[in-house]
């Protein structure tokens, strides 16, 4: 059946939400340093070069984040796991102090926040930050990180919800992903 231009729904905000809620996305807390410290949940975190190591993510413009975010020459970013629903709640939320108790935080590298408990985090270099719609995009070069000892299970965003996905050691696979004979 070819597709004729009107059959579907026209790709509205709504629509186009409505689509990507069917994409699980991991969930990061991105962090910078000011007086009081700036923090934020994002869900449009990833992995951009190997070569050099680079990452990103987007924030929205009219997030009361994004000044700091705009002048910030150093970023953490805190890789959130089973059991951080919470925190990842707050940290999208407007209008609370996101690093009043019951966070648990301390001054990293260049003076970033570090959010403790977080499987993995990096602190990275601000390398470019591009408009693109009612968001920017900001490239990050990663100088420090750490990692939990053992995996834990992811938190990622499905559906409108925070979900964590089974454990990346199944039986019957190894560390690498490839699968065990």
């Amino acid at each position: 059946m070819d597709f004729v231009p009107g059959d579907g729904p026209a790709m509205t905000a709504d629509v186009f939400r409505s689509v990507l809620r069917h994409q699980a996305t991991s969930v990061v807390v991105v962090t910078a340093a000011a007086y009081p410290p700036v923090g934020f949940t994002a869900t449009s975190f990833t992995s951009v070069s190997l070569q050099p190591p680079l990452v990103s993510f987007c924030v929205d413009l009219s997030s009361s984040s994004w000044p700091t975010v705009q002048r910030a020459t150093y970023v953490g970013v805190h890789l959130l796991g089973e059991g951080q629903e919470e925190l990842a709640r707050r940290f999208a939320t407007s209008g609370v102090d996101r690093f009043a108790e019951p966070t648990v935080w301390r001054s990293g590298p260049y003076g970033v926040p570090l959010i403790d408990g977080a499987p993995a985090w990096m602190i990275g270099r601000v390398e470019d930050r591009m408009l693109a719609g009612d968001h920017a995009i900001v490239v990050v070069s990663p100088v420090f990180g750490d990692q939990d000892d053992g995996p834990r299970r992811p938190l990622v965003y499905h559906m409108g919800r925070y979900l964590t996905v089974p454990h990346p050691l199944t039986p019957g696979t190894d560390p690498s992903g490839e699968g065990v004979a």
